[in-house]
């Protein structure tokens, strides 16, 4: 199946879509995604992030008419036509990492492999559901950082509506907006005042995502 030559960590972590999108056109988000996120902890100090990943409805689209389901446009999937979608989009690349990180301080923590990972297809719109529990925490008083992000910005995260937190009732949740005018001028440096349209073929676009992603950061009274 064609797939652009730079293949981002979205089109690696799908394995399905077919785009022929010229070099040029990977210097700026092509699948945007909407995420609602809430930290959960458990009895035994544990910590994870459940996050759903909205997709647009254009990528959406794609995704179902690579696939060859909803072809009646209904917005209703078959159960065959569901196990097909679960198969070949919640299977994630061993070099795909979640496009997560989980911080303390300067430490970025370990997270363990997803959990509770669905698929729903619903009123034309993909959404991908799943949890990622934190490994191991850095230090069991400090706060933490969540960044939901593409390195490369080939996809495009963007937190909707507020981060609940469950399992504690002493934390408080602070979100912190991408500041966009400063990952714009980072990625005009990055390409030393050249026009995308001169990123060759055989170049990857800088790693500038992070730059562009809210911050959230969860605060609570006692040790996590």
């Amino acid at each position: 199946m064609a797939r652009p030559a730079v293949a981002k960590a979205m089109l690696r972590k799908l394995s399905l879509i077919g785009l022929l999108l010229p070099a040029p056109a990977l210097a700026h988000p092509h699948v945007f995604v909407q995420v609602e996120m809430a930290v959960a902890f458990d009895a035994q100090g544990g910590v994870a992030v459940r996050l759903d990943w909205v997709y647009d409805a254009y990528f959406s689209m794609l995704v179902t008419a690579d696939l060859g389901i909803d072809i009646d446009g209904d917005l209703q999937l078959t159960p065959d036509e569901q196990a097909l979608l679960d198969a070949q989009v919640a299977a994630w690349p061993a070099d795909f990492d979640g496009d997560l990180e989980v911080a303390q301080g300067d430490t970025i923590l370990p997270l363990a492999p997803k959990r509770d990972h669905a698929m729903v297809y619903e009123n034309g719109i993909i959404r991908e559901t799943h949890l990622r529990p934190v490994a191991q925490l850095a230090d069991r008083a400090a706060p933490l950082t969540i960044l939901p992000y593409d390195p490369s910005y080939y996809v495009a995260y963007t937190l909707a509506g507020p981060v609940s937190v469950t399992g504690r009732d002493d934390c408080t949740v602070d979100i912190i907006p991408a500041n966009l005018d400063a990952a714009y001028t980072l990625v005009e440096e990055l390409l030393y005042g050249r026009p995308a349209s001169d990123v060759g073929p055989d170049e990857d676009f800088p790693e500038v995502g992070r730059s562009f992603a809210d911050k959230v950061v969860v605060t609570c009274a006692g040790l996590l």
